[in-house]
């Protein structure tokens, strides 16, 4: 896909310092499988719930496979002879199979549905809290849409997938296992040759993964880049007003969501892509056995039950392959949205109370800046060899030009950053041997 002037020209002078923006725009990196094994933790407080929809599930799979059997049997027991009395008890079997596997599957929905929901509420906690431990040098050089994307629309990623998909490619594998159980026991010489399309299938899937992982990351990356850009625009609106710069960033804003919009497409594409080639791919299976199974009952090698049952199978057999790749699809957007939450959960947090930090006494109101060394960027200094001191009780008014540091020693004070070198003491305290909540509690801030 041809990209837009956005993602060769403006990506490289906008926010190059952002460690989020470089994820974003990364979409060429492998995706790493060891994201998902964090969710250990947050699975495991619903144990009981995840195990309780697996048996569900596995009931449900049990039953959904007895069914071709059933079937099989009506017709080579009780129909070619004749046998309404059998027909009947095999239909009222048929019936009661049916009944208790939409009881599994409507229970099993549920406790994963209620487990997901609960992960997933503990992740967004997790998240809010750590947010807030970050330091301020976090959200100086972070767009705050971009954080809003992960908090929000990966979120909702996982949500479908933790409530059901998960789950869902699980039992669709069982469901395969128990298949080609079924089907090599009724005939493994006909089950041998309608696997000969797997290579094909295998050859597919790794086809097509190759273009997913990349295609699901730039559509997570632009979508984040469209909130970063509404939340700088909305937030900003009185200057854009000011300056007459609507139909420039009007111009900017339709320009990135057109790349948006491009993404999606493209995502679209690719997820469409693999649906149709299974169902051409089982379409050949099933030709296959018609036709063997065909020549096996005019021998009177194979019963026609057990034909009709065998393609019974060979269509649930597809079933689950068609599930797990379009579960697949969703699992690679989940992974790429798990890897861009847990990016922000693994940021370093700058400001940390050290382990033997004391809580500050009340505030007498000296104030004392020593040898201080600061600055945002290493390679442009803001403070250097900077010395202050203001006795308690007296007012002080530090006034100067824009950029002059007169924020930045307010900031400094409360400890909203660490000094480089030097110290900051209030009451003879070194703000970094206090903790912070006894600090800024003790220190007003006027916005």
């Amino acid at each position: 896909m041809k990209q837009s002037s956005y993602t060769t020209h403006g990506q490289r002078i906008r926010w190059r310092e952002n460690s989020l923006e470089g994820a974003d725009e990364n979409v060429s990196k492998k995706f790493d499988w060891y994201v998902i094994r964090k969710f250990g933790p947050y699975v495991a407080r619903y144990k009981g719930w995840t195990l309780a929809s697996v048996a569900l599930m596995v009931l449900y799979t049990v039953l959904n496979l007895a069914n071709p059997f059933l079937i099989g049997v009506a017709i080579d027991q009780f129909i070619s002879h004749s046998d309404l009395r059998g027909l009947a008890i095999t239909g009222t079997i048929l019936i009661v199979v049916n009944v208790f596997m939409w009881q599994a599957q409507y229970w099993q929905v549920w406790t994963m549905s209620w487990a997901g929901q609960q992960i997933l509420y503990h992740l967004s906690s997790d998240m809010f809290s750590y947010l807030q431990q970050l330091s301020l040098s976090f959200y100086d050089r972070t767009q705050i849409g971009r954080v809003m994307s992960r908090l929000q629309s990966d979120i909702d990623v996982l949500e479908s997938m933790l409530s059901s998909g998960l789950l869902s490619m699980l039992g669709s594998l069982l469901s395969l296992v128990g298949i080609v159980a079924a089907m090599l026991a009724l005939n493994a010489p006909l089950a041998l040759l309608s696997f000969t399309v797997l290579p094909i299938m295998f050859v597919i899937a790794a086809f097509w993964q190759r273009f997913a992982q990349r295609s699901f990351r730039r559509t997570r990356g632009a979508i984040s880049m469209v909130n970063a850009t509404l939340q700088e625009n909305i937030s900003g609106m009185r200057v854009i007003q000011s300056l007459v710069r609507e139909d420039r960033n009007r111009d900017e804003f339709d320009e990135l969501n057109a790349y948006n919009r491009d993404t999606n497409l493209e995502a679209s594409r690719v997820a469409a892509l693999i649906l149709p080639l299974v169902e051409v791919v089982a379409a050949i299976a099933i030709a296959i056995t018609v036709l063997y199974g065909g020549v096996l009952v005019s021998q009177g090698t194979l019963k026609v039950g057990a034909l009709v049952a065998f393609t019974l199978y060979i269509n649930r057999f597809f079933d689950p392959i068609r599930e797990i790749s379009q579960q697949y699809s969703q699992l690679q957007r989940a992974g790429v949205a798990a890897e861009r939450i847990f990016q922000i959960l693994e940021t370093p947090v700058d400001i940390k109370d050290k382990l033997d930090a004391e809580k500050l006494p009340q505030i007498r109101g000296e104030v004392e800046f020593r040898d201080v060394v600061f600055s945002y960027n290493r390679d442009i200094p803001v403070l250097h060899d900077f010395n202050l001191h203001i006795k308690a009780g007296q007012t002080v008014a530090i006034v100067g030009p824009t950029g002059a540091g007169k924020s930045t020693i307010a900031g400094l004070l409360a400890r909203f950053y660490d000094v480089l070198q030097g110290a900051v003491l209030i009451d003879g305290h070194d703000v970094r041997d206090v903790t912070q909540h006894s600090l800024r509690s003790q220190i007003g801030v006027v916005l």
